[in-house]
């Protein structure tokens, strides 16, 4: 288990306009040539915007973007036509595919904290695609067949314990609260990449929130943009 401390993501982002990122994976500028992905997840960043604040129309490809809204609450409009207010709770996945162009933006009153992360997908190509959904269930599995992974979502009460997934692959992120992971005491933001996961158990220290993306042994020449 490699633990990534939220002190050791970077920080991106541009503090005149409202907007504060955090990116644990080599992102923009940023470039590591030693942290350029774990299985299919090549980005997870931390967004805080400010009321107005967001980024304007930019293009992604051939790249599976999911979004989780911790606080606020996140404008998403695409060159697909979709238009729609994601909030805590929810899951949001644009697929890129071939191309696709989209805003985001906090356009409410109150500050916006968001995770996102990218996937590279099994395949390159296609045809973008867009899906939104509303108040998952805790330990309700997501599945992203396009880049082979399944996001599993743990809400935990301070002392209760979960099993996650046994998987070649998973990384795990800690959205809120803290909790012990095979003996490791994560908090808000910390992360694990766990190869080989067999009977590991999280447990909540305090009430907490993790999502935990599963994912296969292969496809390590995926390419994701």
């Amino acid at each position: 288990m490699d633990v990534r401390r939220a002190d050791e993501r970077y920080r991106g982002g541009e503090e005149a306009a409202g907007i504060d990122s955090w990116h644990a994976f080599s992102f923009g500028p940023h470039y590591d040539p030693g942290n350029l992905r774990f299985g299919a997840v090549i980005a997870c960043n931390e967004e805080r915007l400010a009321p107005g604040a967001g980024f304007g129309e930019h293009p992604h490809s051939h790249t599976e973007i999911v979004t989780w809204v911790v606080e606020g609450e996140l404008t998403h409009r695409d060159s697909a036509g979709h238009v729609t207010v994601v909030r805590p709770g929810d899951v949001q996945r644009l697929s890129a595919a071939g191309g696709v162009r989209h805003v985001e933006r906090n356009d409410g009153s109150r500050p916006l904290t968001f995770v996102q992360m990218w996937l590279a997908p099994l395949r390159p190509g296609g045809d973008p695609a867009y899906e939104i959904v509303r108040g998952i269930a805790d330990s309700t599995p997501y599945a992203v067949p396009e880049a082979g992974a399944m996001l599993h979502v743990r809400r935990l009460a301070a002392g209760e314990r979960t099993a996650v997934p046994d998987a070649a692959r998973l990384y795990v992120h800690v959205v809120r609260g803290e909790v012990r992971l095979d003996g490791t005491v994560l908090g808000p933001s910390d992360a694990a990449r766990i190869t080989d996961a067999e009977g590991v158990e999280a447990v909540g220290v305090t009430d907490a929130e993790l999502l935990v993306w599963e994912m296969p042994g292969t496809g390590e020449d995926r390419s994701g943009a």
